[in-house]
């Protein structure tokens, strides 16, 4: 065979070839193919068959849970409808117990109306008879007052003026009780915060000079004397105060007594008198007012020998006893804050010193500076500027009328007239401004303390009053004879009230009266 022809015959067989197995694979994949949809249409029957199954579950359970929910919603308002049913029951209860109480009420109210009713009648008949009772009386008073009238021998009118004379006396009497409650009512409210402010003012405004010139100390042997000094319930301290004019400050300080006062020579007078007492050991007021009363004896000669020394360290003589007592009395007095006495001997030296230099009159003009201050020493016991008072005394114990002349001009209250007139406002004005010689406010306290305890003094029925606390406080003795303790009160009242409208002062002041009978025999 030839070649060619067996390779058609191959190509012939693999395409014979090819074409069975094509078939075979059709056949094959067709078979295969019917198999798997049998096997899916098996699956999705069973499928079929397990849904309905699991939808025969759920609609069972749904049922079941519809069944049970219904149960319970049947149960809850079956609970509910018993609770209200009972709520229901309480409140027809409750009306009925209301109409019931209401029903007892306007029964009582029937009762009472019909008791009113019989009681206004019975009333109305007594309400004549009272009527024609007070008839009766207004009669038979006005007989008794024909009859008193014709037997006191007073009219009508006198009588009635007698008697609001008494209600007056009564009304102020009551009024004034009342008027000592309130105010220490509102002080003792007031206290705390008044203590408060005080404290902060002292603490914010203290100066050294305060110390300097309104405090004295006294040294004690030992603090049990502290008690000795207060004495049974004050009494000792109290009477000391009294006599004295000086507040006596018993505080924490060891071994010392703080007396505190503007006026220097009552001061000094207090001082000396409870030294003694220290010294003596007999502290009781008898005592007290025995030897305060000694040592005011005493400071007389101590002022007259303090105005000799003055004198003599000046160089001048010749000067009449009173005037050399009222010098003394300078050295007890400040102004500005400047010891007076001292003041005047400095400008008597500076007058000296410049009458030299211009070929004045050397002791003249010494002379008028020692004195040109003298009326100081009385300018708080008598009214008018201590220049003019000043001149007075001067022209009173003999001094030339160019002294006279030259003290009442050192202030320029006049003209001067004389070249030693202007040397002592020269004199004055020089050792008043010199550095630390004058403190600027000083002054004007002293004449304010001054006017307070002159306001008090105004009064009627006043036998003492001092100003104690640098002026924050006034002690008003009374004659118990001529004021009552509501007296007291009032008065304590009125001199506030001129206190406060005739004198300027900073913060407040407090007013004490104080009224104290004293009984006293000797046994002999």
């Amino acid at each position: 065979m030839p070649h060619n022809d067996m390779t058609l015959v191959y190509i012939g067989l693999a395409a014979m070839a090819a074409i069975f197995f094509f078939a075979l694979g059709y056949f094959i994949r067709k078979i295969h193919a019917k198999s798997k949809v049998k096997n899916a249409e098996d699956k999705a029957k069973n499928m079929i068959e397990a849904a309905k199954d699991d939808a025969d579950k759920l609609k069972h359970a749904a049922e079941l849970e519809a069944k049970d929910l219904l149960l319970k919603m049947r149960t809850e308002f079956e609970k509910e409808t018993k609770e209200r049913r009972q709520e229901l029951i309480v409140l027809e209860k409750r009306l009925i117990q209301k109409e019931e109480n209401l029903d007892r009420k306007m029964d009582l109210l029937e009762r009472k109306e019909k008791e009113i009713e019989k009681r206004q009648q019975f009333f109305g008949e007594k309400e004549k008879q009272l009527v024609a009772k007070e008839k009766e009386m207004d009669r038979l008073l006005q007989e008794e007052k024909d009859k008193l009238q014709n037997i006191s021998g007073m009219t009508r009118e006198e009588a009635k003026q007698l008697l609001l004379k008494k209600l007056e006396d009564e009304v102020k009497q009551e009024a004034a009780i009342m008027i000592k409650t309130t105010v220490d009512e509102a002080k003792e409210k007031a206290d705390k915060e008044a203590r408060k402010i005080i404290g902060l003012a002292i603490q914010r405004c203290a100066a050294d000079h305060a110390v300097e010139t309104t405090v004295s100390v006294v040294n004690l042997p030992s603090d049990e004397m502290k008690g000795r000094i207060i004495g049974r319930e004050g009494r000792n301290i109290r009477a000391l105060e009294i006599a004295t004019g000086i507040d006596v400050i018993i505080d924490d300080t060891p071994e010392a007594v703080i007396l505190s006062g503007f006026d220097p020579l009552k001061r000094e007078i207090a001082k000396i008198s409870l030294e003694r007492l220290l010294q003596d050991g007999r502290i009781h007021p008898g005592r007290i007012e025995e030897i305060v009363e000694k040592v005011k004896k005493e400071m007389e000669t101590t002022i007259r020998e303090v105005g000799e020394k003055a004198l003599f360290d000046t160089g001048l003589h010749g000067l009449h006893p009173e005037i050399v007592k009222l010098l003394g009395r300078l050295k007890y007095r400040t102004s500005y804050g400047q010891n007076v006495l001292q003041h005047s001997e400095e400008v008597a030296h500076l007058m000296g010193v410049m009458a030299s230099e211009l070929k004045l009159d050397f002791n003249l003009a010494k002379r008028i500076g020692l004195l040109h201050d003298i009326g100081k020493a009385v300018s708080h016991e008598v009214e008018g500027t201590h220049s003019k008072l000043g001149a007075d005394l001067a022209r009173k114990y003999g001094e030339s009328e160019n002294i006279c002349h030259a003290i009442e001009a050192h202030h320029q209250d006049i003209e001067p007239k004389t070249l030693l007139a202007v040397l002592a406002q020269a004199a004055d004005a020089i050792s008043a401004s010199r550095p630390g010689a004058r403190r600027e406010t000083l002054e004007t306290y002293v004449k304010r303390l001054e006017k307070l305890e002159s306001i008090a003094d105004s009064f009627k029925g006043v036998a003492k009053a001092y100003a104690i606390q640098a002026g924050r406080e006034i002690r008003v003795m009374v004659q118990p004879d001529k004021i009552n303790d509501a007296q007291a009160a009032v008065l304590a009242r009125d001199i506030t009230k001129k206190i406060e409208e005739g004198l300027e002062y900073p913060g407040q002041i407090k007013v004490t009266v104080i009224r104290e009978t004293r009984a006293v025999e000797y046994a002999k």
